[in-house]
């Protein structure tokens, strides 16, 4: 188990930051610096500070629905990000909130096996 934060940042999902979905960039350039996983996942409703709504309806204009982009990571790491954020003129909505990690049960273990086994 390992104690770090949760560090939750929110983006629109057409958002773009140097030609790239922004999501997209900020998993890429987490990786690059080392932060051991991420996640974005879409969200499927929900307003911000200027209390606009976002729903996903069939004639929701495509890119306007939130995505979280997640990272469990130490506190070190989570400031990290937020510094690139901040180099990058980044101005986005986040939460960083205390959290424990790790794995549990056997599953990691066998795939590792498999890994090495089959080459993966």
């Amino acid at each position: 188990m390992t104690r770090g934060v949760l560090l939750r940042i929110f983006v629109l999902q057409g958002q773009r930051h140097h030609g790239e979905l922004l999501y997209d960039w900020l998993l890429r350039r987490a990786r690059q610096m080392g932060i051991k996983g991420g996640a974005a996942f879409r969200e499927i409703a929900g307003y911000g500070r200027h209390e606009r709504l976002h729903e996903q309806f069939f004639f929701e204009l495509a890119g306007d629905m939130p995505v979280e982009v997640i990272f469990a990571a130490t506190e070190t790491d989570s400031q990290k990000i937020l510094d690139l954020l901040a180099r990058e003129s980044l101005s986005l909505f986040y939460i960083r909130s205390p959290c424990e990690f790790g794995r549990v049960g056997e599953w990691c273990s066998r795939m590792v096996a498999v890994t090495v086994t089959f080459g993966i």
